[in-house]
Formats: C-alpha cells, sequence, structure tokens
C-alpha cells in the first residue's frame, strides 16, 4: 500500500511537473517574441457588410445596455446588420421586442430572432442566424460584453492583408474586475490566457482560439471549416482548430479590448469553468486526432496538444491533495527518501505559473506589482476548482453528454452593485 501511495504521488507530480514546465516554454517564446509587432493595417476605404451576432439565453440584467452599444458602434448603418439570436424563456424576450423597435425607427438594420427550440444551445443558434446572416464578416459578443465604438475600424483591416485570415480575435477587458477578490482572481487568470497564451501562440505561428465572444469572422471561413457544431461544450475551440486545419490564419490583437464583466458569484464561475473544462477535453478527443494525422509540423502538433488538453492536469491536482494526507505518515519510514528529494524539483514547475502571470500583469497594466500579489490567493484558487474540474475532465473523457448551462450575469459592476438578491442565482 505504501509503494502504491508513493508511486500514485510521483506520477501525479510528474504530469504537474510536465504541464506546468510548459509555462516555461510559453514564456520563452514570449520573450522571444514581445518585440514582433501585428503588421501594420491601411484604414478601411470601403466598407463590407457586417453582421453582428447576439446570442441571448434570459439575459434580464445586461440585455439593454448590450443591444445599446452595439448600436453605437461606429460603421454606415446601411452597412451593418444586427442579429439578436433570442433563445430565452423569460422576460429577456419582451425588452428585445421593445429595443429592437426603438433602434429599428432610428434606421438600424437589427433583427429580433427566434427559433422553435434551443437546439444546439449556443452553437445552434450561431449557426442559424448564419444561414440568413447578410454579412461577408460575422462579429460575435456574449451578453455580457459591451461592444467598443471603433470595434469594426479596429478589426476589419486585418482581414484584407491576406484573404486566408480567416478570424480576428481581441483581448477581454474587464468591466468589474476590482469588485472582490473572486473578479480579481478571475481577472488575472484571463489576462494570463490572451496576453501569454493566445499573443504568444499567435505570434509564434501555433494554433489559437476564437473565445466565443469579442471576435469576427469572415463567414467564408466559418462556413468552409463545416460550420458551428453543438458536440461539444466549447463549440469556439472546435471551430478554430477545424478552420485552422483546413488552412485559415487567425490574428489575436493584444492592444485592442473588449470590456466585459466577470461573474460576480462562486457558483456562475464554478458552471463556467466547468463547461470550458469539459468543453476542452471533448474538443481534444474530437480534434487530437486529425491534427496529428495533418502534415504540420511536430512542434506545433505537440503545442497543441499542450493547448487542448491542459485541463488535464486538476484530477492529478485533486490526487496530489488527497494523498498529501498518508505521505505525513510514510515519509518518515525509511526507503523513500530518494523519491522525497527527487519530488522538490517540482517545486520549479511553480515557479515557471508565477513568472507568467508576472509577465501578463507587468505587459497592461500600471500596477502590475500591487496585482500580483494576488498570486498566492490565485494559486490556491485553482486548487480549490479542483475536485469541480475533475468531474469535468471526467465526463468529457466519458462522452457524457451534459446541458450547455450559460453564465448568469447580474450587471455588477460597481462594488456598491449586489447579485444575491437577483433571479439565476445558482
Amino acid at each position: 500500500m505504501r509503494d502504491i501511495i508513493i508511486y500514485s504521488y510521483f506520477f501525479s507530480l510528474t504530469i504537474l511537473f510536465l504541464f506546468g514546465s510548459s509555462g516555461f516554454v510559453m514564456i520563452y517564446y514570449y520573450l522571444k517574441n514581445r518585440d514582433k509587432k501585428t503588421p501594420p493595417v491601411e484604414p478601411l476605404k470601403e466598407f463590407p457588410e457586417v453582421t453582428i451576432q447576439l446570442p441571448i439565453y434570459n439575459e434580464y440584467y445586461v440585455v439593454e445596455r448590450l443591444i445599446k452599444t452595439a448600436c453605437e458602434i461606429d460603421y454606415p448603418k446601411d452597412k451593418l446588420e444586427l442579429q439578436i439570436l433570442d433563445d430565452s424563456t423569460d422576460e429577456t424576450t419582451e425588452i428585445i421586442s421593445k429595443l429592437v423597435k426603438q433602434y429599428t425607427k432610428l434606421g438600424h438594420d437589427i433583427k429580433h430572432i427566434r427559433r422553435n427550440s434551443r437546439e444546439g444551445y449556443k452553437a445552434g443558434a450561431l449557426k442559424y442566424g448564419l444561414s440568413i446572416a447578410r454579412g461577408e464578416f460575422i462579429a460575435i459578443f456574449d451578453a455580457d460584453f459591451l461592444p467598443p465604438k471603433n470595434f469594426l475600424h479596429k478589426t476589419l483591416p486585418h482581414f484584407y492583408r491576406d484573404k486566408r485570415i480567416g478570424l480576428v480575435q481581441t483581448r477581454w477587458e474587464h468591466l468589474n474586475s476590482d469588485y472582490s477578490f473572486l473578479t480579481r482572481v478571475q481577472a488575472m487568470a484571463l489576462d494570463g490566457h490572451f496576453v501569454i497564451e493566445q499573443n504568444v501562440r499567435n505570434k509564434a505561428g501555433f494554433f489559437i482560439n476564437f473565445n466565443g465572444t469579442g471576435g469576427i469572422w469572415r463567414k467564408d471561413c466559418i462556413i468552409d471549416a463545416g460550420n458551428w457544431e453543438a458536440d461539444t461544450l466549447t463549440e469556439d475551440l472546435d471551430l478554430s482548430y477545424r478552420a485552422q486545419l483546413r488552412g485559415w490564419q487567425f490574428v489575436f490583437l493584444n492592444d485592442v479590448t473588449s470590456p466585459a464583466e466577470l461573474p460576480s458569484e462562486i457558483n456562475a464561475l464554478k458552471s463556467q469553468q466547468f463547461r470550458w473544462t469539459k468543453g476542452a477535453i471533448e474538443t481534444a478527443r474530437k480534434i487530437l486526432p486529425r491534427v496529428w494525422k495533418s502534415k504540420l509540423p511536430l512542434e506545433k502538433k505537440i503545442h497543441a496538444t499542450f493547448h487542448l488538453t491542459n485541463n488535464i492536469v486538476f484530477p492529478f491536482i485533486l490526487a496530489a491533495g488527497i494523498l498529501n494526507v498518508p505521505l505525513i505518515f510514510i515519509k518518515h519510514q525509511g526507503g523513500y527518501e530518494v523519491y522525497f528529494a527527487i519530488m522538490a524539483i517540482f517545486v520549479f514547475a511553480f515557479i515557471a505559473s508565477f513568472f507568467f502571470y508576472l509577465y501578463s500583469q507587468k505587459d497592461i497594466y500600471k500596477d502590475w506589482n500591487r496585482r500580483i500579489l494576488l498570486f498566492p490567493l490565485f494559486m490556491a484558487g485553482s486548487m480549490g476548482f479542483a475536485v469541480n474540474n475533475t468531474k469535468a475532465v471526467i465526463e468529457g473523457l466519458l462522452k457524457k453528454k451534459s446541458e450547455f448551462v450559460r453564465t448568469p450575469k447580474f450587471s455588477v459592476v460597481d462594488k456598491k452593485d449586489r447579485w444575491y438578491n437577483k433571479k439565476y442565482v445558482l
């Protein structure tokens, strides 16, 4: 039994070290490419037709500000179509109807689109909207976002650099990062993903992904890649890989931001993390065989594998935590000293994580030295999600299907705002 405990613990730490050390690889590419600029683009000389899709499901508190900011986007009205893809089952639909009438009178081409069923969830709504969209380019914003007024002027010119550019993704900015410790920690996690992972992978020529919102697609790219599919919980990640495997190129703009509201309630965050984790594993099962059968360079295949499977660490975080208890009694018994000596090197994986988030904070915030002080809390929070996300990993591996549970939004931006007395609380 002692051998089983020791070897299981050692194996768990080895997996954590392997994935943790990949952070050093990302830091290497970050330092190597951080002076590499996105190619300059010329301002728009002509205005292609654009469709903005706003997928909605029971968004009573935020739908009005979403539609309002979308209608304020700087672009010729005759070239811009807004699709409100409304699958709601509550008062949200009535709010949308009133707003659509209001903005139609102001000259906006805004359509309130309802389906007979919620089949395919968000992917199904986007696919249905795409089938009747008139735009050559398709921008997508979730309900918790505030589309920037200059979004199209900042993103569209990049499509004219190369006809094979199929997506332009912007960095998420946070409307309520200072609301609580929970939102601050989330902001740090997302900053690491965008500033380091997305930015570095894009500059180094590796796979990146559409983040489900705050980006704009070339319509032909979506169709060529097989359109939206609802067989995973991360339809955005799935389509991104299918498109890039078809030869489409993606652009990530670190200096163009799309503001969004972070979940302010722990159960909402757990639900979001569960969906992202399970969906990534489902996508890995679906896509990785295609990646490895492709003629891509080996380095690109390896990076894609780490990208799609990085959530696999959660079962091993949980296992290491549980095994720590019996190890308290075993480590002083003879015969295992060499294993415990070797285990000391695994701390280097955590050093990689520290620098990963240090650089992400330093890159975009003047007060980065204050923000990085939250790193221990961030690490503790990551470990605290081990049980929730381990369940997601297991369900993804076992192909267990589950409903797409959208993250509740409460329009909580200022510290005086409250969420606990509102509907949708999980």
